[in-house]
C-alpha cells in the first residue's frame, strides 16, 4: 500500500483503496497499451467497471470519491492529472453559539420553577369547572377556548421562562451576526471541522474513546467565538475612525493596536488549524474503517461477487482483483489502528479549555 492520501502517481500494476492508499480524480498514463483497469464502485465495491484491452498511447481513467478501490496492470504508471470534480461551493449557514453550561442551567431553573409553572393550567382547568357548574351546559361551551388554553399553558409558561431567562444571560451566546465577514468565515472553518469529528463513524462508535468530544468541542467552539467577537468589535471601531478621516499622529498610535489585533488573529487561526488537523485525522480514520467495513462485506460474500463482477470483467481479472483485496485485509486493520491513533493524538493537541 502506498502510505497517505497525497500521492500524485499509481504504479502500473497492484490494488488500491480510494482514500487511503490514492487520491480521487482523473488519472494519465503515456502508454496503457495490452493493459486494463478496473474501478471497483459500490458501497461495497460490488459494482465493477472496468477496461480490457486498452488501446496503444495515452489512456485516462476517473476514478471518483465514491469508489472504493482501484485495479490496474499498465506498462507505466498513472499521474494525477486533476483533482476529483468539487460541488459548487455553497457556504455553510453558521449556528449560534452558546456557553455549553447555559442549556443546562437553564433546565435546572426550569426543573426548579415546574411546579410553580404547573399552577396556570390547573388554575384555568378550575375556573372552566366552576363555569360549567354556574352556567350550565350552555355556558360550558362557550369556556371549551378557555380549557384548551389552560391545557397548553404550561409549555407556553416554560417556554417563556425560558426565553426570559436566555435574555437575563446574554452575554453566554453568540450570533453569527455579532461577527464581521472575517469572524464569520474563521468560525465556519471551527464549526465544519466540529461537525466533522462529531458526525464521524469512529466518533459515533466510541473509537476515539480517550477524547470526551461531546464535551472538549463546544468549549472549543465557545472560546474560539467569544475571541472572534471582540476581534470583530475592534475592527468595527477601526474601521468607523478610518471613515471618519485619521490624522497622521492617531494613525501612528493605531499601529501598535492593529499589531496586537493581527497578533490575536495569528493566535486563534493556530487554534483552529488544530481543530482542523484534528478533524482531518478523523476523517482519515473514518475512511479507512469504512474501508474496512466494506471489504469485510466482500469477503463474506465473495460468491456472489465472482457473479456480479462477470459480467463486466473477464473473470481471471475479476477473481484475482477479488482475492488480493481480502489478503490486504490485516494491513487495512493496521491503518485503521494507526488512523485512530493519529486523530487521538491530534485531538490532544489543542489547546486545553
Amino acid at each position: 500500500m502506498i502510505n497517505g492520501v497525497h500521492q500524485s502517481t499509481i504504479p502500473g500494476a497492484g490494488t488500491f483503496f480510494v482514500g487511503i492508499d490514492i487520491p480521487p480524480g482523473r488519472y494519465r498514463c503515456e502508454n496503457g497499451k495490452g493493459g486494463w483497469w478496473v474501478r471497483f464502485s459500490g458501497s461495497g465495491g460490488d459494482q465493477p467497471v472496468g477496461l480490457w484491452p486498452l488501446p496503444a498511447g495515452p489512456a485516462e481513467v476517473d476514478i471518483d470519491a465514491d469508489d472504493f478501490a482501484f485495479e490496474t496492470h499498465v506498462p507505466t504508471i498513472w499521474r494525477l492529472v486533476a483533482p476529483a470534480a468539487q460541488a459548487g461551493s455553497v457556504r455553510r449557514e453558521l449556528r449560534p453559539v452558546a456557553d455549553p453550561s447555559l442549556r443546562p442551567e437553564l433546565d435546572r431553573l426550569i426543573s426548579r420553577r415546574r411546579p410553580l409553572l404547573q399552577l396556570t393550567p390547573l388554575t384555568g382547568l378550575a375556573a372552566c369547572f366552576l363555569g360549567f357548574l354556574l352556567l350550565g351546559p350552555l355556558g360550558a361551551v362557550m369556556l371549551i377556548p378557555l380549557a384548551l388554553v389552560a391545557l397548553m399553558s404550561r409549555q407556553v409558561s416554560e417556554d417563556a421562562y425560558r426565553a426570559r431567562a436566555l435574555r437575563l444571560r446574554r452575554d453566554r451566546y453568540l450570533t453569527p451576526e455579532e461577527l464581521d465577514e472575517d469572524g464569520q468565515a474563521l468560525l465556519s472553518r471551527v464549526q465544519t471541522a466540529i461537525d466533522a469529528v462529531q458526525d464521524s463513524e469512529v466518533n459515533r462508535e466510541g473509537l476515539l474513546d480517550t477524547v470526551d468530544n461531546a464535551v472538549t468541542l463546544p468549549q472549543q467552539e465557545w472560546e474560539i467565538a467569544q475571541v472572534l467577537a471582540r476581534q470583530s468589535a475592534l475592527r468595527d471601531e477601526q474601521s468607523e475612525l478610518l471613515g471618519e478621516g485619521i490624522e497622521p499622529e492617531v494613525e501612528a498610535a493605531m499601529q501598535p493596536l492593529r499589531e496586537k489585533l493581527d497578533l490575536s488573529v495569528r493566535a486563534v487561526t493556530r487554534r483552529i488549524e488544530a481543530l482542523e488537523h484534528y478533524a482531518d485525522r478523523t476523517r482519515a480514520a473514518d475512511q479507512a474503517f469504512r474501508a474496512h467495513h466494506q471489504l469485510t462485506e466482500i469477503t463474506a460474500r465473495a460468491h456472489v461477487y465472482d457473479e456480479l463482477v462477470a459480467d463486466t470483467v473477464r473473470d481471471d481479472l475479476a477473481v484475482p482483483a477479488i482475492q488480493r483485496l481480502a489478503e490486504q485485509s490485516d494491513e487495512l486493520v493496521r491503518t485503521l489502528r494507526s488512523r485512530l491513533t493519529e486523530a487521538t493524538e491530534a485531538a490532544t493537541e489543542l489547546p486545553a479549555p
